[in-house]
């Protein structure tokens, strides 16, 4: 059962019920892609309120003027050493990617780094994120600064009130705990249930895997149930941020979904369809461990990408290249 939550790893997708919708990563992993004009319209048009951005674009970031679409902005992983190391190049990666557009394009929060802790890359976590809020406060500019992991910096994870970070994930991920905690940035966390699931399926509930409306308590920790592998997995790491020092600490979603094919273990659009729409009707209601308290969500992803490895990672879009739909999610349920 530990499996259930501990063998998770990505994702993405948005929700604040009533302030935020649920957003939507756009990964451009691919080469038939439509142009950013085009990406954006059927955002909005999708009504999905928000979007995440995996490394800075120019090109994405004009066709994002005025769309009224909250951003969160990531920083190349291979930028990070320079930019812990060189204040100025924090600087100008500052006056490059966000002065230009700090007006016209809402931006939610700059994400420093994508899963690399633990990591060689770890270390540079926490330096490039205060170089990065140093050059914003220089240039006048509020936008939180924080960071996206994987569950994977979890050591304990079962049952849910059990969970900790693990002794490589620690020494790097409680400093970020106590910076985020003194300004009240949510750390980012990609959650991703459907690698639990295709890891053993035999054992793993679908539909505790799929947040179905329907499904029984399969978990219970002190008296509290859970019906859905989700909300294990994201009350692991509100405990975990407890433990380090982070009591109350926001976590936003950063990725999560499900893939529609690709030939893993229930890897089928009826699948992430169901995933995706429970998803978006649940994130309003928070979890057991902070119920009533909306939890951002940002799924995974626009479009299928044909440079990603082969098999399911082709296969987590809500969109074809052609923008046509994978399959229908009803976006304006996470305001219901």
């Amino acid at each position: 059962m530990a499996l259930w939550v501990t063998a998770c790893g990505v994702l993405l997708c948005c929700s604040l019920s009533g302030v935020e919708g649920i957003g939507v990563n756009y990964g451009m992993i691919a080469d038939n892609l439509p142009s950013p004009e085009k990406v954006i319209a059927l955002y909005r048009a999708s009504n999905i309120t928000d979007v995440r951005l995996f490394h800075p674009d120019t090109t994405v970031l004009d066709a994002l003027r005025g769309s009224g679409l909250g951003v969160v902005l990531g920083t190349l992983n291979e930028d990070l050493a320079r930019l812990a190391s060189d204040a100025s190049f924090a600087a100008s990666w500052v006056q490059k990617y966000v002065q230009p557009f700090a007006g016209a394009v809402r931006l939610r929060y700059i994400n420093a780094g994508n899963e690399v802790i633990p990591g060689d890359n770890a270390s540079s976590v926490l330096p490039a994120m205060k170089n990065l809020e140093s050059a914003l406060r220089a240039a006048g500019l509020s936008v939180p600064v924080t960071t996206a992991v994987a569950t994977s910096v979890l050591g304990s994870s079962f049952p849910p009130s059990e969970g900790a970070f693990s002794e490589a994930a620690l020494p790097t991920v409680a400093p970020i705990v106590s910076f985020l905690a003194s300004s009240g940035t949510p750390m980012l966390v990609n959650v991703y249930p459907y690698f639990a699931y295709s890891a053993d399926p035999s054992s793993v509930p679908l539909d505790y895997a799929l947040q179905s409306p329907s499904a029984s308590a399969a978990v219970t920790d002190g008296g509290v149930a859970y019906t859905n592998m989700f909300d294990a997995i994201l009350d692991a790491v509100h405990a975990a941020l407890e433990k380090a020092g982070g009591q109350g600490l926001g976590v936003v979603v950063s990725e999560t979904g499900w893939p529609s094919g690709g030939g893993g273990a229930g890897a089928s659009v009826e699948n992430a369809a169901s995933y995706s729409n429970n998803l978006v009707r649940h994130v309003g209601h928070g979890t057991p461990r902070r119920p009533g308290k909306a939890v951002e969500t940002y799924i995974f992803a626009m479009f299928n990408e044909n440079r990603k490895p082969e098999g399911v990672e082709q296969h987590f879009g809500l969109f074809q290249p052609d923008m046509s739909e994978v399959y229908h999610v009803d976006f304006s349920a996470a305001s219901s």
